[in-house]
């Protein structure tokens, strides 16, 4: 019994080492497969990420191309209001200059309706109440002038250099035509404005009444209202007066 038995367990030993050998030899083939396994599965994971990376950065720079895009049609369509505003100014100058043109054809035909001189005080563009109620004279009737315009002829007294007095000069014609404007709508392109400044005085500049005199600014509402007219057959029209057309600019 004992001599059969030792061949059986001698054999089982044998087996048993040969499937432990062949345990770690599987092992040892299976560990290269397990690790190529794990580096794809982390390369996998690398690109999924890497893709949804890509993916948002797409959508943000779609949503950053949309939003320009959406921000240049908006300042498209402000700069086409805004050249279509230019189109309706430069028409409307257009039209004004046109009627200027024509004012300015006929101004021998012009002949005054009103006038009034305002005085200004010694190196002052400042209109006094006596002024400002000259200028009402006009302003009140400008409105019922058919065809009308205002010449503002400016002067000074002769005290200070001629180019200061055409400076002040400007400065009274400005409050001039700021008041006229202001209080009775009087378009800055029927103002006629020159500023003479000491150059021709209505007084001689000998004296202080003189002086005073001289620092004035004459206003004058003219009417162009029938001249325009041809005469009927076989009459004769008379000559028209000259009317010299100007804007205004008063000096000291």
């Amino acid at each position: 019994m004992k001599r059969v038995l030792v061949p059986v367990l001698a054999t089982l030993a044998v087996a048993l080492t040969a499937g432990c050998a062949t345990k770690n030899y599987v092992k040892q083939q299976e560990a290269p497969l397990v690790n190529k396994v794990d580096e794809l599965d982390e390369r996998t994971a690398q690109t999924t990420r890497g893709i949804h990376d890509l993916d948002h950065r797409a959508q943000s720079g779609i949503q950053g191309v949309e939003a320009k895009a959406s921000s240049a049609n908006q300042k498209a369509l402000v700069a086409g209001q805004q050249a279509d505003q230019a189109q309706t100014m430069a028409s409307q100058a257009n039209q004004s200059a046109s009627e200027l043109t024509e004012r300015v054809i006929n101004l021998d035909n012009y002949h005054p309706v009103e006038q009034a001189s305002v005085l200004f005080a010694f190196n002052k563009a400042d209109l006094t109440k006596k002024g400002r109620e000259e200028l009402d004279r006009i302003g009140q009737q400008f409105a019922s002038v058919k065809g009308s315009i205002v010449q503002i002829e400016g002067r000074t007294d002769s005290v200070g250099s001629a180019a200061y007095n055409y400076d002040l000069s400007q400065r009274r014609a400005a409050a001039v035509t700021q008041y006229l404007a202001a209080h009775y709508n009087v378009p800055a392109h029927k103002i006629y404005v020159i500023g003479l400044g000491k150059d021709a005085p209505v007084e001689e500049n000998h004296s202080a009444r003189g002086r005073a005199e001289n620092r004035r600014v004459d206003v004058r509402l003219m009417s162009n209202t029938g001249a325009a007219q041809a005469p009927a057959e076989g009459s004769t029209s008379p000559a028209p007066s000259k009317v010299t057309a100007t804007t205004a600019s008063l000096t000291r």
